[in-house]
C-alpha cells in the first residue's frame, strides 16, 4: 500500500479568506473543481463519505507544472 506523507484539504489548496487561510493556488473553488473534471488538476483522495483531500506530491507537481507553463 502506498504511503501518503501529507494531505491538503481544499482550504489549504485554494485558500479561505473568511478563515484567513492563504492558499497555494490563486483559484476559485468552482474553477478548481472544473479543472479536476477536465483532467487538468489532480483528483482528491476520499477519506470518508464526505471528506476528501489531495496528496502533497500531487499539489506540488501541479504547482511546478503551472509555474513551468507560465514561464515558457
Amino acid at each position: 500500500m502506498e504511503e501518503i506523507k501529507k494531505l491538503y484539504r481544499l482550504p489549504e489548496v485554494i485558500g479561505d479568506r473568511r478563515k484567513g487561510i492563504v492558499g497555494l493556488l490563486p483559484i476559485s473553488k468552482a474553477a478548481f473543481y472544473r479543472g479536476i473534471a477536465e483532467g487538468l488538476y489532480p483528483k482528491p483522495v476520499k477519506l470518508s463519505e464526505r471528506t476528501v483531500a489531495w496528496r502533497e506530491e500531487d499539489i506540488r507537481r501541479l504547482i511546478e507544472k503551472l509555474s513551468n507553463s507560465a514561464v515558457g
